[in-house]
Parts: structure tokens; C-alpha cells; sequence
């Protein structure tokens, strides 16, 4: 894409010395922080056999004579197992605490497999060339017994705990003892308090951003709902933490009505609705105003974790924003509208950059073609070049000129208005600027009827745009959609990918979606998902995801015969194309032509790539992958079934109707029948 932001070079550091690697690695465990989950016993054990081993870190830290080939490689087999099980234990401290239930057979296979790995580790360790005192190996030896005697059994959380959480997430409890069963999760998950809740909020969300902008699926929005119900048990209980929460929000006719905002949408420091969420350097995710309201206030780190943050820079969260437009409009809710942030301070320009830009815009409004098409050039590669001048040239006025030379008969002026208008709309802050001018109808012109190069640049900058969700809808309404699926068909690779961006982020909203399958998207799609080279793959299967949710899309989807295509993706595809792969068939697989996918599927052989997928995708890919086994195991039982009880027909049927005669010899037949029309039928 024309305009790629600037990326500062740095030298690769060099690796750590595998014993610096363990030390630090010990270190991190040894730091200050709770578990409080459903494997706080099975966590503190892993956690305080690796703080025994701080002695021995230091004293491999402090040796004076460097380590030989040999041990070398034990002390980096030591240390890959020690920060694994590090990653263990950070997940053990910052993830989900329901979805760590629901995944208790993974959490304990990767438990098994860091104890093992660690045991190992030790068992091999060569002590006695590496100088280690007698004192320090006999503790070293004492944790190694201790991992050998966790390796050989498997201490599994509380079953009842596990059931508790599942009968809610079927609805298969008893109503009656709906209290007590939240009651005995609110104790065990360690979910009694407003910090405690709110971190669960934040980790299903971290989960939810963790998608990459793909749906988030039934999966979270059911832990959602259990987080929701634990949390009015518990407000319901202790009144001093209030109500349950409720925001008056306006409505789509422009009345307020109160409604539960999913905690994972509200800013963690206002406890509102998120108009602008960001994303600071810790990771989480704030209300763009709230954040900067605290970091002007002299604060350096994050309120949540209360991390020190090692910038100050706040990048704009997408996904979430794109989910909460998603959820205000499935409750009929006015979308919140980010602020124009009015107190923002502008750049300064330098005296001779602002008559340099000055000198460019008047040479756009000349009536010399040739001074413009120059003019526009200079602009279009000054933008290029720094975030700084694209806030310059905006801040100057250039946008409005820019636009006006859109629809110049000079193809190579045009060319160079509209790449120029990319290269600022990479800027957060021109963004808008762009849109209350009006640009999209022009950069839709131009997309239609520019040079090709034009017509790319245009979709880049539609694809640029789009990543506000506001803007989806006033881009889709302009007829920007037919004029991408056209570039997409016609254009040269580096456009096609332009425009499959811009479509994906368009359709990401429902409204268009329809547009989408009616300028005849979904053929150009599949074309290029039964491509043998493989072009544009990951766009093509990751817009394939996202219409199969639409009803137009799934039967749009379903004529143009893709399964055998969506099998073999299945099996052989990358990560991500495998899960979107599983994602397709589930939605076609649930809709009025269900019978005739299913039985397509089974004869391409889907089950085994299924089967590997559920144990070895990607979480959304095992979680469809589930939903899509059960859908299939169900049809093939009912085939079964179905062929049984037809067999069963025709055995009954074989026993009532009359057996066939026997044979005769020829001499036994008389010379004439007696009325052989009654007996059998004419053969015409």
C-alpha cells in the first residue's frame, strides 16, 4: 500500500547467556503477585519449587570461569523450561479465571508438560563442571526430587467446580439452586470484589482483542454472561458495591433508556461506555480521554496493573471499537461518537516549512494544469515522508485542494491528489478531517474511473478510512463497494489486497455486508479460494468468515459448491484459514441447506482434519471445530439410523410378499396359458 509509515532501523540485540537467562527467569517468578483461580494450589507448588532455585541462579550468575560447550546447552535447556513455566504462571496470574476452568484439560497438559520439562532439565544437569557448592545441589536436588514426585501424578482442580461452571454455561441447572451454585463460584474464582471483577472483565476482553478483528464467537459472549450473573449475585449480596451496573444511553430515536453495558465496553477508570477506546503500552485498553486525563496528570503507570509504562502512546483499539458499534447496534443504540478531541495541542510548524506548504497549495488553485499536477506531486511526497508533515499539511489546508483536483481530466494530477490524500489519512487526527469534507464520493470517482494506479490508491484510502467504524456506513452507502469489487477482480496484486482490506473492514458492519454479496462478491471470492497459487488466501478466507454470518452470504456461499474447496483448507491451510475454514462450514451447516452440506462434507472425509483441528487449532479454530463435530456426528447417526430402519422395511416387506415360484422344466409347460394378460403385465 502506497504511503507505508516510516520504521525506525535497530540492531537485533545479542541473545543472553543461558545463565543470565535463568537467573532472570527465577527472578520474574520470585516478583510479587497472587493467584487467585482454580490452580492457586497446583500454581503456588510450580511457583515456590522455582524460588528454591535462587541460590542457584546466583551462584551461576556469579562464577567466575565460563561455561563449556556441554554446559552451555544444559544451562539453556534449563532456562527454555524455566520460561515456560513462567508463561505458565503469568497466565495463572493475568488470565480469565472462568475461561481457565473451561480449559482445564489444556491448563493441565501444559502444567504436565512444564513439570516434565523442568524435571528433565535438573536430571541432566552437569553440577559438578559448573562449580556448583554442595549446599546449594543438595537444594537443587531436593526441588528435582520434588518435580519427579509432581511428574508421576496429575492434581486435578475441583470437579465440582468444573460442573458448577458448565451446568451454567448449558443452562442445565436446577433453577433452585442457581443461588448456591453462584455462590460457590463466587468464592472459589475469587470473584467478591469491584477489582476482582473488573480484572475478569478485562481479561475476556483481552481475549476478544486477541481475535486480530475476527468474531469473537458464542464461546465469549457465554462467559460474558457468567461473569454477568456472578457479578449481580455478588452486588446483589453485598449492597454496599451497588447495583448492578446501568448506563442511560440515547437510542437509535433519540430517547435514553438504561440498559448493562458488558463490562469488557466500559473504560476501566470511568466505568462508561467507551466512545474512543486505546490501547497504552501495558496493553490494556482505556477511554482515550480518561487516559490522558491521567497520564497530564503526572502518573507513569498503568491504573490497572500498576505497571510503570514504558511509553506514553496511546494506539487506537479497532476491534473493540468495532464490537461495541456491533453491540449498540443489535440493541437499537446510538453508537457512541468519538470527541474531537479540541484540546488536543496541534504541531508547530517551523517558519520555513509552513511557507514551503504555503507556496505548494497556492500552485493548486493555478489555473496551469502543469503547476498543479507538480504541486500535487511535491504534497503527495512530503506526506510520505513523516507523521509530522502529514498534521502540517492538513493543519495548512490541503485537503479541501486535494479533493478538488480529484475530478481533474489529468490522470496523472488525479494520480497524485489521491495518493497524496493516503499518505495523511494514515494520521489518526486528518482522518476526520478528510470525512467532513466529504472526500468519499470524490475517492469513489476516482476508484472507478482513475488510471489503475489511481483506482489502488483510491482503495487504500477507503481501506484507511474504514478503520473508524463510523465511517463504515457512510463509505458503504456511497457505491464504493461495487467499484472494490471490481478493482478485486481486475486490478494488480498489490490492489486486489487493498481492496480485499477495505471490503473485510466494510463488511464488518452488517448493512453492508449485502451490498457486498449483491455486487457479486462471494464468486470473486471462492475463485480465489480454489486458486492453486494461493493469491490472496488469508484475505479471501477471512472475508468468506465474516459474510457466511449473513443470510444472503450463506446461500450465496452455498451455490457456489465450496466445501470440497473448505475440506482440503480444513486439512492443509494455515492456522488462521483453518479456523475461518471451520467457521464457513459451521454457518452452512445450520441453515435450511444443512443436510445437503453435511453430507457433502462427510463425503469429502471432513472428519479427520476436524478432529485434528479441535485438538491442535487455534482456540476459535478448536471451539468451532467442537460445534461442527457435534453437527456432524449427530448427521451420521441419523444416516445410520435412517439406513437400519430402511433395511429393517425391506426384510418385513421380503416376509409378507409371495416367494417367487420354482422353475419348471420346459416339458412341464403347457402348450397354451389361460388368459396370460391377467397374470402378467404387457411389456411395451
Amino acid at each position: 500500500m502506497a504511503g507505508d509509515q516510516e520504521e525506525a532501523e535497530r540492531e537485533s540485540p545479542a541473545p543472553a547467556p543461558a545463565a543470565e537467562r535463568v537467573a532472570a527467569a527465577v527472578e520474574t517468578v520470585a516478583a510479587p503477585g497472587e493467584f487467585r483461580n482454580a490452580y492457586r494450589r497446583q500454581l503456588l507448588a510450580l511457583s515456590r519449587r522455582i524460588r528454591l532455585l535462587g541460590p542457584f541462579a546466583e551462584e551461576l550468575r556469579e562464577r567466575r570461569r565460563p561455561a563449556g560447550e556441554e554446559e552451555e546447552r544444559a544451562l539453556a535447556t534449563l532456562a527454555d523450561a524455566l520460561e515456560k513455566a513462567v508463561e505458565l504462571l503469568k497466565l495463572g496470574r493475568e488470565g480469565s479465571r472462568i475461561s481457565l476452568v473451561f480449559d482445564r484439560d489444556r491448563v493441565m497438559n501444559i502444567f504436565q508438560e512444564v513439570v516434565a520439562q523442568l524435571e528433565q532439565a535438573l536430571h541432566d544437569f552437569p553440577y559438578n563442571e559448573l562449580d556448583i557448592s554442595d549446599e546449594v545441589k543438595e537444594q537443587v536436588e531436593l526441588v528435582h526430587a520434588q518435580l519427579k514426585r509432581a511428574k508421576e501424578r496429575v492434581d486435578m482442580p475441583d470437579d465440582e467446580f468444573y460442573n458448577d461452571l458448565l451446568s451454567l454455561y448449558n443452562k442445565t441447572y436446577d433453577p433452585s439452586a442457581e443461588l448456591a451454585i453462584l455462590e460457590r463460584l463466587s468464592e472459589k474464582l475469587h470473584l467478591m470484589t469491584i477489582t476482582d471483577l473488573t480484572q475478569e472483565s478485562l481479561a475476556l476482553h483481552e481475549m476478544v482483542a486477541s481475535g486480530g478483528g475476527q468474531d469473537p464467537g458464542e464461546h465469549i459472549e457465554k462467559l460474558s454472561m457468567l461473569l454477568k450473573k456472578i457479578k449481580d449475585f455478588v452486588q446483589t449480596n453485598n449492597p454496599e458495591m451497588g447495583p448492578p451496573m446501568a448506563s442511560k444511553i440515547m437510542d437509535t430515536s433519540g430517547d435514553q433508556k438504561s440498559v448493562i453495558v458488558p463490562d469488557e465496553f466500559r473504560c476501566p477508570i470511568s466505568l462508561e461506555l467507551m466512545k474512543d477506546p486505546v490501547i497504552v503500552a501495558t496493553g490494556q485498553t482505556y477511554e482515550r480521554s480518561c487516559i490522558e486525563k491521567w497520564l497530564a496528570s503526572g502518573h507513569h503507570t498503568c491504573p490497572t496493573t500498576q505497571q510503570r509504562m514504558a511509553n506514553t502512546t496511546l494506539t487506537p483499539n479497532y476491534v473493540l471499537r468495532s464490537l461495541i458499534s456491533q453491540w449498540c447496534e443489535t440493541n437499537g443504540i446510538e453508537a457512541p461518537k468519538r470527541s474531537s478531541q479540541p484540546n488536543k495541542p496541534m504541531p508547530t510548524c517551523s517558519s520555513s516549512e509552513r511557507a514551503n506548504i504555503d507556496a505548494l497549495l497556492s500552485k493548486l488553485c493555478s489555473p496551469d494544469p502543469e503547476e498543479q499536477r507538480s504541486a500535487a506531486a511535491e504534497l503527495r511526497l512530503l506526506a510520505k515522508r513523516n507523521a509530522h508533515n502529514r498534521l502540517c499539511i492538513a493543519e495548512a489546508g490541503a485537503i479541501p485542494l486535494l479533493l478538488s483536483l480529484l475530478s481533474s481530466s489529468d490522470l496523472r494530477t488525479q494520480e497524485h491528489a489521491v495518493t497524496a490524500l493516503l499518505n495523511l489519512s494514515i494520521h489518526e487526527d486528518n482522518k476526520a478531517s478528510i470525512m467532513s469534507s466529504g472526500a468519499v464520493p470524490s475517492v469513489v470517482h476516482v476508484l472507478k474511473n482513475g488510471s489503475m494506479e489511481a483506482r489502488e490508491n483510491a482503495a487504500a484510502t477507503l481501506f484507511s478510512l474504514s478503520v473508524v467504524d463510523e465511517y463504515k456506513v457512510t463509505i458503504g452507502g456511497t457505491g464504493a463497494i461495487p467499484a472494490l469489487v471490481v478493482l478485486l477482480s481486475e486490478g494488480s496484486q498489490r490492489g486486489k489486497k487493498d481492496a480485499a482490506a477495505a471490503l473485510f473492514n466494510l463488511c464488518i458492519y452488517q448493512g453492508n455486508k449485502g451490498r457486498a454479496i449483491r455486487a457479486g462478491l462471494v464468486p470473486l471470492i471462492m475463485g480465489l479460494v480454489t486458486n492453486p497459487t494461493g493469491a490472496l488466501m488469508d484475505e479471501a478466507m477471512a472475508i468468506l468468515s465474516i459474510l457466511s454470518s449473513h443470510q444472503e452470504g450463506k446461500a450465496a456461499i452455498g451455490a457456489a459448491e465450496p466445501v470440497p474447496a473448505l475440506v482440503e483448507l480444513l486439512g492443509s491451510g494455515s492456522p488462521r484459514n483453518r479456523e475461518n475454514a471451520a467457521a464457513v462450514m459451521l454457518h452452512l451447516c445450520s441453515g435450511e441447506q444443512q443436510l445437503v452440506h453435511l453430507a457433502r462434507a462427510h463425503e469429502c472425509g471432513i472428519m479427520v482434519p476436524l478432529r485434528e483441528l479441535a485438538l491442535n487449532g487455534t482456540e476459535r479454530g478448536k471451539r468451532k471445530a467442537v460445534q461442527l463435530l457435534e453437527r456432524m456426528s449427530r448427521f451420521v447417526v441419523q444416516q445410520q439410523e435412517e439406513q437400519e430402519s430402511h433395511s429393517r422395511l425391506q426384510a418385513a416387506a421380503a416376509q409378507v410378499l409371495p416367494q417367487a415360484p420354482e422353475q419348471v422344466q420346459e416339458s412341464e409347460i403347457p402348450d397354451q396359458l389361460e388368459s396370460p394378460a391377467s397374470q402378467y403385465p404387457t411389456l411395451l
